[in-house]
């Protein structure tokens, strides 16, 4: 060997690193900055790799279920990659619920995991499971790395994978031995990427013919989902705008919530299931629906073959095998929901210039609109001695909503209560378990949105069922001072299954009344966090005060009357205008608490 090419040798041998160090420089270029995570004996390299560095903060959990539903909430309030970090075998096996829930709600996390050498793959080693295998079909791309030398690399196609396209979760599973072997890093330029952003470019032809729809339309909609969220700010700002220039009303999915304001007059309330009566009837009798980052998924549609029986429909996705996947469409556009309604406003806008669009053809289906929402479909019957759960939600938003504020919730009841009673003028506000409905996300969520945002007010509105399933966690928010508030609307019951068993099981409430219940006060005390109890309506707004004023993680346990139901209901198989309501008693009381009758 010469001289010069020892001289070489040993600066390529100084310019390697370990594969843990590779992927911890790899994450530092992504912009990552925050970990949830748990480690074990699979990923230690990694964890000591990433001791000696102050750049990457980690969140330790409490069960890796916890860490993907926290990388979710980052992703969902930051708009940015959520990142989790977990074991092999049962630490791969936990995340499986929080993959499979961020790929059907399109939320962009990248998931690394441990495995076990490469040697030993295949021969049933301790803590070994098949893990690319086991979530192909609950992420929107997995990788098993096989050498050090494609380890930055694939990191970096990873972030490129989950964020572009229609967002969602990404794995890379990592041998043992890959953290140990010593390669050279590559850098984010110099990476490969997957070519998975299928989008082609806006058609003009396209945009004249849902602009002409538009003009002559009678009744139209705008039915707006989680999609408008994921394109950005900018898409919500534009969803406005295009609302204005044409006064056509705007009804939302569960996950689509904040993208319009709920304060603005256009405002029809969310769709579906438990949507508002206004959303629902004009979904039905609309003549032309303008789907926009929206999936026509069962809990909206009802019953497919009743389902906006006489209109003419359009959908806007970025993912082209949502385009009459369940309903069949007269115009499907492929493209982000920002830059096609852009497009879309551009060209009204440059009509209206030529000649003015005619209002008079939409005053009439306005004036209907009101007529629905006149009948108050939110409304509910008081309750003198008790909290009614509808009553909670309404005096929490009232005395939060000129606070800096993010909603988390678990699944259930309370989870169509909060959406039904607590209102979004912003996106990125409310962040919730919608097409998988994941008991158990709201309290690991939150603390993802409080890592993001340390001064904002972060609360989770759970149920005395659903929030014990991940209800570890508030040790993770004690321990890394994360004041998160935990609002829970206890009915005893699982409220959900109680209710549907009232009205489709004949009453028959099969294992769904807990009743042995912990001591929520003393829990929360317990974890090192404050306990809050509330029983009655005076005492209420007193205790939310408390709760948001406490520094500490809260659990508040707010004891609500146990056999309310949502309303309205569409049930299942049923069409929108079949939708059911509660008996109205006397003395009935708007969201907003006005007697109404």
């Amino acid at each position: 060997m010469t001289a010069s090419q020892a001289k070489q040798e040993t600066k390529t041998a100084a310019m390697t690193k370990s594969g843990a160090e590779l992927l911890l420089d790899a994450l530092e270029e992504q912009g990552v900055d925050l970990i949830f995570g748990y480690p074990g004996g699979a990923v230690l390299p990694i964890y000591d790799a990433l001791h000696a560095r102050d750049t990457i903060r980690h969140i330790l959990v409490r069960h890796e279920q916890g860490a993907l539903h926290a990388a979710e909430g980052y992703a969902r309030s930051t708009g940015k990659v959520g990142v989790a970090l977990v074991t092999s075998g049962p630490g791969a096996t936990n995340a499986v619920t929080g993959l499979a829930d961020a790929l059907l709600d399109s939320i962009p996390i990248v998931c690394i995991t441990g495995q076990v050498a490469r040697p030993l793959i295949g021969t049933d080693a301790f803590q070994e499971c098949d893990t690319t295998g086991i979530t192909r079909s609950c992420t929107k791309y997995n990788y098993l790395v096989k050498s050090s030398h494609t380890l930055s690399t694939t990191v970096h196609e990873a972030f490129h994978v989950a964020r572009n396209g229609r967002p969602g979760p990404v794995l890379i599973d990592i041998p043992k031995d890959v953290q140990f072997e010593a390669a050279q890093y590559t850098s984010r330029a110099d990476a490969r990427n997957r070519n998975c952003i299928v989008t082609p470019e806006i058609d003009p032809n396209q945009i004249d013919q849902v602009v002409d729809l538009m003009r002559y339309a009678r009744r139209p909609v705008f039915y707006t989902g989680g999609g408008v969220i994921n394109a950005g700010p900018d898409a919500s700002r534009t969803l406005r705008d295009l609302a204005k220039a044409t006064g056509f009303p705007v009804t939302s999915t569960l996950m689509g919530l904040g993208a319009f304001p709920a304060s603005d007059p256009q405002w029809l309330g969310m769709l579906g299931m438990h949507g508002s009566y206004e959303a629902n009837n004009a979904m039905h009798d609309c003549d032309l629906m303008i789907a926009i980052g929206a999936r026509f998924d069962d809990r909206v549609t009802g019953r497919l073959d009743a389902f906006s029986p006489n209109s003419r429909k359009v959908h806007i996705d970025i993912d082209p095998s949502s385009i009459n996947k369940n309903v069949p469409v007269d115009i499907g556009i492929i493209g982000d929901a920002g830059a096609v309604m852009s497009a879309m406003l551009a060209e009204w806008q440059r009509r209206e210039k030529e000649e003015k669009h005619d209002r008079g053809r939409i005053e009439g289906w306005l004036e209907q609109v009101d007529g629905w929402r006149a009948r108050k479909s939110f409304q509910y019957a008081p309750a003198k001695d008790a909290i009614k759960p509808q009553y909670a939600i309404e005096r929490l938003y009232a005395l939060t909503r000129d606070k800096n504020v993010y909603v988390t919730t678990e699944v259930g009841q309370h989870q169509m209560w909060a959406a039904q009673h607590f209102h979004f003028d912003e996106p990125n506000r409310w962040m919730t378990s919608g097409g998988l409905g994941t008991m158990g996300y709201g309290l690991p969520a939150a603390l993802g949105v409080q890592a993001a945002y340390p001064d904002a007010l972060v609360i989770d509105i759970a149920g005395d069922a659903s929030v014990q399933m991940t209800m570890q966690e508030m040790s993770a928010a004690v321990q890394h001072d994360l004041p998160i508030k935990i609002f829970i609307l206890n009915n005893a019951y699982l409220g959900m299954v109680r209710q549907w068993q009232e009205l489709l099981h004949g009453g028959r409430y099969s294992h769904s009344y807990s009743d042995s219940l912990p001591d929520f006060v003393k829990l929360a005390e317990a974890y090192g966090g404050h306990g809050i109890h509330a029983t009655t309506p005076d005492e209420l707004d007193a205790k939310i005060i408390e709760m948001i004023e406490s520094p500490k993680p809260v659990l508040f346990d707010c004891v609500v009357t146990q056999e309310e139901n949502v309303f309205p209901m569409i049930p299942s198989g049923a069409a929108h205008n079949e939708m059911l309501f509660g008996e109205m008693k006397e003395g009935a009381v708007s969201e907003q608490g006005k007697t109404l009758v």
